[in-house]
């Protein structure tokens, strides 16, 4: 047998295909075997692991999405309150000062004016 990538999730339809094979066998009563691994009680119990650890991880996946939106959303509150400082500042001091250059604005008086370009010559 091939040594098993176990750093990958499992399809959700082998998961499945599992879970209908666990279910089959709890239909067959003379099932006994000498491997530990594969014993009815082994199945129950790993199973059972499964689902508790499946439930574990949608529960802290939902939290992780709660706590990303609040972060997302308390990051966009931050930005506009910075978008409003700026404006402020422009109005207070003026484009061309030193404190809108503080707060990261350019001054006005350092812009680069726009230049036209020269149409190019057209070839015929």
């Amino acid at each position: 047998m091939a040594p098993q990538n176990t750093t990958n999730r499992l399809r959700p339809q082998l998961i499945s295909q599992d879970i209908d094979s666990f279910h089959g066998l709890q239909t067959v009563s003379t099932y006994n075997t000498t491997r530990a691994d594969a014993s009815t009680a082994k199945l129950q119990e790993v199973y059972q692991t499964m689902l508790i650890s499946q439930q574990t991880e949608t529960e802290k996946l939902a939290l992780y999405r709660a706590a990303s939106d609040a972060a997302r959303l308390a990051e966009w509150e931050f930005h506009n309150a910075v978008l409003a400082m700026k404006e402020v500042v422009r109005g207070q001091y003026g484009s061309d000062s030193d404190q809108a250059q503080a707060v990261g604005l350019k001054k006005k008086s350092e812009r680069k004016r726009p230049t036209r370009k020269k149409p190019d010559a057209i070839a015929s």
